[in-house]
């Protein structure tokens, strides 16, 4: 390989996977509290500690006292087939898929719940026609596309007097936008995403008519314990409370507590956006001043502003690995390759937690990395 000359300036914080996501700026370990460790998390100190992330989770994302919000096992996947499998059925079903995770949720309709949705897809880097969805259908699909750097424009396209229920997948989406919660009756998502969290928990977020449907309706097929959400016909209310259908990782709690003090610290929820925007326009600057460099979604208006995707000219899997690697051994850029099932590409984390600086920091290193493979 053919010597390129490395930049001078490394980003400070080199981190732009898309899950796990980067920590808050600031956060250390000795910084966690600690006290409910070793405690029983249904003990008073473990309670009030869950009670207290789902206080700052409602107070941050501005959620109305007419939602319920939920810490549940199995991180955002857990979330959302907990809300398939306990509401799916009762009529029909809509699944829009433009990535592998919206793809996910039409394999569980067909293949695990035996339904026959409505599938509407469109090629990564593109939407399915939201025009045409049939809202008289519950209707499944990611606000955010991870995989593919795709997002739904707002939330006019749902409708307000819908006779189905909304199913948002909004793992990347919380916190990154103003959400429609009025639009919404079940939204899932996980901590590792905008916030920086850890994983294995998930958030699931229950709307007045998904309760009611919960309340009204009992699946044709048995459901394993941990996707119970009703006891004798009415909401298990403790759920929402603080009193997990399983043990939790208390020490993800406290995790996740400082990273919701942080972005009250930050401004709260307008404040995550306006980290979020800073960072995506900072990565669109990169991105234009680049021949070879562009988006996988094309129209702007329907673009990510969290998990962006990048199309590489020319690129196949394999230059795509040796462009990661190099970044990663030298430290300059972590966990920036596309999603498996996505086209060939990069995928650059630009949610709240990553400080603009770095993103800006990283256009050097592209262009290096992009030299010296081309150099070899």
């Amino acid at each position: 390989m053919t010597e390129v000359t490395k930049p001078q300036v490394k980003p400070a914080r080199p981190y732009f996977s898309s899950g796990p996501c980067a920590k808050p700026p600031g956060w250390e370990p000795s910084k966690l509290q600690t006290d409910v460790l070793s405690r029983s998390h249904r003990a008073k100190i473990g309670k009030t500690r869950l009670q207290y992330a789902i206080d700052l989770m409602r107070e941050v994302l501005q959620l109305p006292d007419t939602h319920h919000i939920g810490i549940v096992p199995g991180s955002d996947t857990g979330a959302f087939e907990m809300a398939m499998w306990s509401m799916l059925g009762a009529r029909g079903v809509t699944t829009l898929a433009w990535e592998s995770f919206g793809e996910g949720w039409v394999t569980d309709a067909v293949k695990q719940l035996k339904l026959e949705p409505t599938v509407m897809r469109a090629d990564y880097g593109a939407l399915p026609d939201l025009d045409k969805v049939d809202w008289s259908d519950d209707v499944l699909f990611t606000w955010n596309g991870t995989t593919s750097g795709v997002r739904v424009p707002d939330g006019a396209w749902i409708a307000d007097d819908r006779e189905g229920l909304c199913f948002a997948d909004a793992t990347s989406a919380v916190f990154a936008y103003d959400m429609p919660w009025d639009k919404i009756d079940v939204a899932t998502f996980s901590w590792q995403k905008v916030l920086g969290g850890e994983g294995a928990h998930g958030v699931l977020i229950l709307g007045p008519r998904a309760v009611e449907r919960l309340e009204s309706y009992t699946p044709a097929w048995p459901l394993p314990k941990i996707f119970r959400l009703t006891k004798g016909g009415k909401l298990i209310d403790g759920i929402f409370k603080g009193e997990t259908i399983n043990t939790p990782s208390m020490l993800a709690v406290e995790d996740v507590i400082f990273a919701l003090e942080w972005a009250k610290s930050v401004g709260g929820l307008r404040g995550l956006m306006a980290r979020s925007d800073a960072n995506a326009l900072a990565l669109d600057k990169i991105v234009e001043e680049r021949a070879w460099l562009s988006h996988l979604a094309v129209d702007r208006g329907i673009r990510s502003k969290t998990s962006v995707c990048l199309s590489v000219e020319g690129a196949n899997a394999e230059f795509i690995k040796a462009f990661a690697g190099l970044l990663d051994k030298e430290g300059a850029a972590y966990d920036i390759a596309g999603y498996r099932d996505a086209p060939p590409g990069l995928r650059i984390w630009c949610g709240a937690t990553v400080d603009t600086a770095d993103i800006e920091a990283l256009g050097p290193w592209l262009d290096w990395a992009w030299a010296s493979l081309k150099a070899a």
